[in-house]
C-alpha cells in the first residue's frame, strides 16, 4: 500500500512570534520551525497503513524553501521511506499551493494521499480538498481514524454527538485530525537512517499567488480587570456592569 503524505514546515506552535520591521511577515529570528502538528498525524496514519497491509511506500512531499529538508528528515526519522521537496516560496494563497502540489501528483500511483487537516501557521483548512478537486479524486476531511479494504477507504469523523462513517473508492485524499494516529516518536536508529534515505530537491512547478499579505499587527492589548466589591454585596453592580458596559446579559 503506497501512501503520500504532504507535510508542511511551520513555526513551533509555543513559539513567541514577533512582527518582522517591513510589517508584512514573521521575524524568523530565533523561531524553531517544526513539522506541522496535525501533518504529523497524516505521516502517522501512513505508516500505520503501510505496516497494516505489510508492504508499500510512504513518501512525503513538501513544498517551501531549502530549510524544509529538516522538516522531511524529521518524518523520514519517523519511517517514512523516501521525500520530495518542490523548492519555492509558498505564500498565504492555497489555490496557488494546490495546484503546485497536485502538478506534481499528477499521475502518481499512490492510492492514498494524506494531509493534515490544516495547517498550524495560517489555519485555512483547503489545500488538502484542492489538491483532491484538481486531481479529481473524493475526499474526506478531517478523518480521526480509517480503515483500507477492497479498493475502498473507511472513514470515521467525529461530529457533534457521535462518529460519522463514510466510505469512498481508492484512489482518494484524506485530511487527518487528531484522534487514533498519536504520532510515534523517532528513534535513534530512525533519526541515523533518515540521513541516508533519498531525498530528491527540485524546483516547484509555481503558480503566481492572487492573494498577498500586505500587513500583520500584534492583537490589541487586553483591558485591566476591574474589581467592583466583595460578597453578596457586589452582586447588583457586578450585574449592573455585565447587562451595560459588557453586554454579556
Amino acid at each position: 500500500m503506497d501512501v503520500i503524505v504532504c507535510v508542511k514546515r511551520v513555526p513551533d506552535t509555543e513559539t513567541r512570534l514577533r512582527i518582522s520591521d517591513a510589517g508584512a511577515a514573521i521575524d524568523p529570528t530565533g523561531v524553531k520551525f517544526i513539522m506541522s502538528p496535525y501533518d504529523e498525524f497524516a505521516v502517522e496514519a501512513a505508516l500505520r497503513t503501510r505496516e497494516g497491509a505489510g508492504a508499500g511506500e510512504v513518501s512525503l512531499l513538501s513544498y517551501g524553501d531549502a530549510s524544509a529538508q529538516e522538516t522531511l528528515r524529521a518524518g523520514l526519522a519517523m519511517g517514512a521511506d523516501r521525500a520530495v521537496l518542490l523548492t519555492g516560496e509558498p505564500g498565504m494563497d492555497c489555490l496557488a499551493t494546490a495546484k503546485t502540489l497536485a502538478a506534481e501528483l499528477t499521475g502518481a500511483q499512490a492510492p492514498l494521499v494524506l494531509f493534515g487537516v490544516k495547517a498550524a501557521d495560517d489555519d485555512q483548512q483547503q489545500v488538502g480538498p484542492m489538491v483532491a478537486t484538481l486531481l479529481g479524486r473524493p475526499c474526506v476531511t478531517g478523518v480521526a481514524s480509517f480503515e483500507v479494504g477492497d479498493g475502498k477507504v473507511t472513514c470515521h469523523r467525529e461530529v457533534e454527538g457521535g462518529v460519522e462513517v463514510v466510505d469512498v473508492t481508492l484512489p482518494a485524499v484524506l485530511t487527518i485530525t487528531k484522534g487514533a494516529f498519536e504520532p510515534r516518536y523517532a528513534s535513534l536508529k530512525g533519526i541515523m537512517a533518515a540521513k541516508k534515505k533519498p531525498l530528491e530537491q527540485k524546483d516547484a512547478a509555481s503558480e503566481a499567488a492572487r492573494i498577498t499579505v500586505t500587513k500583520l499587527s500584534y492583537p490589541p492589548e487586553r483591558a485591566a480587570g476591574k474589581i467592583v466589591g466583595e460578597g453578596a454585596d457586589a452582586v447588583p453592580e457586578l450585574v449592573r456592569l455585565l447587562r451595560e458596559e459588557a453586554h454579556a446579559l
